[in-house]
C-alpha cells in the first residue's frame, strides 16, 4: 500500500480536500495522521478529524492514527472501546507507547493495530502471544526521523525488517515529501537516513525493493507536482518518468518521448530499445562529444556504424567517445531513479521546465 500523510496543525480547507483526491488519482490508498505531536493544540483535533475522516471515506482511504497512552480522550474516544473508535471512521491505530500488551492484544481483535516497528522485541512478540493477540491484525510501522542525522542507519533497518519478516509482521515505513514540508525543521520526514531529502519516488522504490517494506508513506504533509506525476506514472502505468534538457532543441524529438530499456541489462547505461530501429535512417553527425556524466543522455552518430541511432543514460560516469554525441542530461534529482530502470522497464522523459543542468 502507498500512502501520505496529513497533519492536524490546521483547520480542513478546500485545499486538503483537494489534496486527498489528488493523492486517490494517483494511487494512494492509506492516510497518515497523528495526535501526539508537540507542536499541535490537542484541543483543536476532533474538529479537524472529523472532516478529514469524511474525505478519506469518500476517496477509498484508509486511516491510521499516530498515538500514545491516552490521547484518544482529546477526539472523545478511548482505546477500551474499540467498536466506537471503527464507528468513527478510523481504520487503524499506530501505538507508541503507554498501552499494554494486554490491550494491544485485545484491540487487535478488533481493528488494525500499527506497532514500533524498531522497538519491537522478542519479550514484546510473546507478550502478544501470550495475551492472546490477532497477528493477522498486527503491522509493525517504523517511525520518521524530523532531526537531521536520526534517520535509521539501512543496515540496521534490514536486519530489524528481516526479523519482523520472520515473525509474520507487514512493514511500513516513510518516504520524504518535497513539497510543503513538516514544521518546525522542514528539513523532510524520512525512516531512513539516506533517504532525507531524497526524490519521494526513488525513496519509494528503494524501501519496496531493498528493505522488505510492504507498505510505504509519505511522511511530509506535501508532494510537488513533478513528484506526483512520478508517483503516478509508475504506480498506475508502470513507468519511471524522468525530467531532462536537452543540449540542443533538435534533439528534442529524440529525447522527450517513450522508451524502453532492453531486456538485458547494461551495467554502464540504459538503452532505449527500440532507438537505433526507429534512428537508423538519421543523419547523425559527430558533435559534443564531451565526457558523459551519471545521467547524460547519449545518441550514437554516424561513426558508430549499425550503432547509430542508439539512445542511452548513462548510469555511471564514462569518458568522451567521438562515436557518440552527448544530447541531453537527466535532472539531478532524478538520478537515484536510474537505478530502478531494469530489464523491460518503461520510461519516458519530460521536459525539466528550463532548468539547464546538462551543461
Amino acid at each position: 500500500m502507498l500512502g501520505f500523510s496529513i497533519y492536524l496543525n490546521e483547520d480542513w480547507s478546500e485545499e486538503k480536500e483537494a489534496c486527498i483526491h489528488r493523492m486517490a488519482a494517483i494511487g494512494m490508498e492509506g492516510i497518515f495522521t497523528s495526535l501526539q505531536l508537540p507542536e499541535d493544540d490537542p484541543s483543536q483535533y476532533r474538529k479537524r478529524l472529523a472532516p478529514l475522516l469524511e474525505a478519506a471515506k469518500r476517496n477509498g482511504m484508509k486511516v491510521m492514527i499516530d498515538i500514545s497512552g491516552n490521547v484518544l480522550h482529546h477526539i472523545g474516544l478511548s482505546i477500551d472501546d474499540p467498536a466506537r473508535i471503527i464507528e468513527s471512521g478510523i481504520n487503524g491505530l499506530r501505538i507508541d507507547a503507554g498501552v499494554s500488551w494486554e490491550q494491544v492484544a485485545r484491540l487487535s481483535n478488533t481493528m488494525t493495530v500499527g506497532l514500533n516497528a524498531s522497538t519491537l522485541t522478542e519479550q514484546d512478540y510473546e507478550q502478544l502471544k501470550q495475551h492472546g493477540a490477532n497477528f493477522r491484525r498486527l503491522e509493525a510501522w517504523h517511525n520518521y526521523y524530523p532531526r537531521p542525522g536520526t534517520g535509521l542507519d539501512e543496515n540496521w533497518f534490514y536486519e530489524k525488517n528481516k526479523w519482523l519478516k520472520s515473525k509474520g509482521f507487514s512493514i511500513t515505513a516513510f518516504a520524504p515529501g518535497d513539497g510543503k514540508l513538516r514544521f518546525p525543521l522542514y528539513e523532510s520526514l524520512p525512516t531512513l537516513e539516506i533517504h532525507r531529502h531524497q526524490n519521494p519516488l526513488a525513496a519509494i522504490c528503494s524501501l519496496l525493493r531493498d528493505y522488505a517494506v510492504d507498505h510505504a508513506y509519505i511522511g511530509d504533509p506535501g508532494l510537488t507536482p513533478q513528484s506526483r506525476s512520478q508517483i503516478g506514472e509508475f504506480f498506475c502505468h508502470d513507468t519511471i518518468l524522468l525530467h531532462a534538457t536537452a543540449a540542443d532543441p533538435k534533439w528534442r524529438p529524440y529525447i522527450f518521448k517513450n522508451h524502453r530499456n532492453r531486456m538485458d541489462v547494461a551495467r554502464d547505461a540504459i538503452r532505449s530499445e527500440q532507438s537505433r530501429t526507429c534512428n537508423q535512417k538519421d543523419d547523425i553527425e559527430p558533435e559534443n562529444n564531451i565526457p558523459r556524466n551519471k545521467g547524460s543522455i547519449t545518441l550514437d552518430n554516424n561513426l558508430y556504424a549499425r550503432y547509430k541511432g542508439e539512445l542511452q543514460i548513462t548510469k555511471r560516469n564514462l569518458p568522451a567517445d567521438a562515436k557518440v554525441n552527448v544530447i541531453g542530461q537527466i535532472a539531478g534529482r532524478d538520478l537515484p531513479l536510474l537505478d530502478f530502470i531494469g530489464s523491460g522497464t518503461r520510461f519516458k522523459m519530460t521536459d525539466n521546465e528550463g532548468e539547464n543542468e546538462w551543461t
